[in-house]
């Protein structure tokens, strides 16, 4: 498996528990790769003061398996950058495209969830309005529940903040093997929360649109 994780000007850097999960994993199956994806090459300012270096911009990402893209609170700025949307909806041609916590508010946005079910973070502070009552009233086309993930083939959706742990897993279980994920909990102490996420909270599949 070859991930392609989307940064932005306000990832949450929690996010990048995605590419934490894949570097973990390579020790279970040392073919996995990653590398992070952004509009353009080189540092990209995350939340609260995190910059990271992309390895590549929009325009010369190389094909990969899978693109992750996610959350933070930039999500309302990516999803209006018309560079940003055509990239998900070009690169999601070849790669199956993984949402995680409010990059699911991104993925809405191309269209692609669209006659879908799907999910995004649900708890929220303060005034604040949950992005998955925006999922549902900002896309109507799209079906929104309250899952842990929601795979539907080709697009999948993940719930909030830490669950983006869960869908790097998950992922990983469709490309390496259940007994590859597995093991990737154990090796990152996750084995217990994995377990207590699936008991508290559905995964959800439904048939490639």
């Amino acid at each position: 498996m070859k991930a392609a994780i989307l940064v932005y000007e306000g990832t949450e850097p929690i996010d990048l528990a995605t590419y934490g999960v894949l570097s973990m994993a390579r020790r279970v199956a040392p073919e996995v790769s990653m590398f992070l994806v952004a509009e353009r090459a080189g540092p990209v300012a995350l939340a609260n003061g995190l910059t990271v270096l992309a390895a590549h911009g929009y325009a010369d990402a190389p094909p990969a398996d899978a693109l992750i893209i996610t959350g933070g609170p930039g999500w309302e700025r990516a999803a209006a950058s018309p560079a940003t949307i055509d990239f998900v909806r070009r690169y999601s041609r070849e790669a199956c495209t993984a949402a995680v916590c409010t990059g699911g508010m991104i993925l809405a946005a191309t269209g692609l969830l669209d006659g879908r079910a799907a999910t995004t973070k649900r708890e929220v502070t303060g005034a604040e309005v949950a992005p998955l009552e925006l999922l549902r009233s900002r896309h109507p086309a799209v079906r929104a529940i309250d899952a842990r993930l929601v795979d539907c083939g080709p697009v999948l959706t993940g719930g909030g903040v830490t669950l983006c742990i869960d869908m790097t897993l998950h992922l990983l279980a469709r490309f390496h093997g259940e007994a590859a994920a597995r093991e990737t909990a154990r090796i990152l102490e996750y084995s217990a929360a994995l377990a207590a996420n699936e008991a508290r909270l559905p995964a959800v599949a439904e048939a490639a649109a």
